[in-house]
């Protein structure tokens, strides 16, 4: 309340500074109703970890968590009240993905169909202008089992294993696709078989249990091949840190550490080759003017621009503009009616930066 550094970040501070002063800079006297309002507007995007001098990263004695402090809050109130339907759904992408799966050209009509979208609002409470994601019938995981016979895959490089969440899976395969053909020019060994999601929406939904138990099996999974000497890469920035920094507090032990400290953004593992000289340069064009955002997830793991740093090592007439601005979004939280026009409000700095 003293130091205001994270003011202007999201909803939630200037709703918060605003409630204090009205009781006399008392925080204990905030009512429910007040308290919910600083909840529900936090959309994890992190920022204020990153920006705030006081927390545990910091070593500060205060011990300042803002984001994981009303990410339990949400947690005692599904604990109380249990999780509502939407929560549930939207905290389940891999029962969405898959039943779209089945008939995606139906899921897609489906998801433009103004009628069908102000039904699925009344309903669920999911915004009829709200651009969802569309659907494939051929996800990353059965374009990659295809792919052992077609691009070769065992080079000597290196070795990683590509997690390419629910999201390229189920949502944007060619993501996914485009990553691991530049794995393989570059020559690195790359395994890769999507299961389960990484856990975030639902931990975003306050389910704990839920995502404990994705935690849980992403963990089986993958650290025996973090024991053969992989690296873990993870194309969404939201994933990656959950991996990162949410898997370590929210399952604890060794073996979860020593996951997280085997994930790697795509472009910072492909930076580090770049900067040993191991990254293959022989780019044929250029893409010119790059306005990049940058995520804040991907700001949260402190990296660096390791992005940027790749894009500009095309060379020519590349130029890269950063955009760091917040979006906005969080998966879910932009999906919800209630929080669809804030969702704007909020990103407008990024969508103009972007434009």
């Amino acid at each position: 309340h003293g130091c205001r550094l994270c003011f202007n970040l999201c909803p939630s501070f200037p709703a918060l500074f605003r409630f204090v002063d009205a009781h006399d800079g008392d925080v204990t006297r905030l009512t429910a109703a007040e308290t919910d309002h600083v909840v529900d507007t936090c959309y994890q995007c992190k920022l204020c970890y990153v920006k705030c001098p006081y927390t545990p990263d910091d070593g500060h004695e205060f011990q300042v968590d803002f984001p994981r402090l009303m990410a339990r809050t949400k947690a005692i109130r599904v604990r109380r009240q249990g999780l509502a339907l939407r929560e549930r759904l939207l905290g389940n992408p891999d029962l969405l993905g898959r039943l779209a799966g089945l008939t995606p050209w139906l899921a897609n009509l489906a998801n433009r169909f103004p009628p069908n979208r102000w039904l699925l609002e009344k309903l669920l409470g999911v915004h009829r202008h709200k651009l969802l994601p569309a659907f494939h019938g051929l996800t990353f995981r059965r374009w990659f089992r295809r792919q052992r016979g077609e691009l070769k895959l065992d080079g000597a490089q290196g070795k990683v294993f590509y997690f390419p969440t629910c999201f390229v899976n189920y949502n944007n395969p060619e993501i996914g696709q485009a990553a691991v053909r530049v794995f393989a020019r570059n020559g690195l060994t790359v395994e890769s078989d999507y299961r389960q999601c990484c856990g975030m929406p639902a931990l975003d939904g306050g389910d704990v249990a839920a995502a404990q138990k994705l935690a849980r099996a992403n963990i089986a999974q993958l650290l025996p091949y973090v024991r053969q000497g992989y690296s873990i890469l993870v194309t969404n920035p939201t994933c990656s840190m959950m991996m990162r920094k949410e898997y370590p507090e929210l399952v604890g032990g060794e073996e979860a550490r020593a996951l997280a400290a085997a994930v790697r953004d795509p472009n910072e593992y492909l930076n580090e080759m770049r900067r040993d000289g191991r990254l293959d340069t022989g780019f044929r064009s250029t893409p010119g003017k790059i306005r990049y955002h940058v995520p804040c997830h991907l700001r949260a793991q402190n990296i660096g621009y390791r992005s940027r740093d790749l894009m500009r090592s095309i060379g020519g007439e590349t130029e890269v503009e950063l955009v760091a601005e917040c979006c906005g979004h969080d998966g879910t939280w932009a999906m919800k009616r209630e929080y669809f026009q804030l969702s704007l409000e909020s990103g407008q700095k990024a969508f103009e930066g972007m434009r």
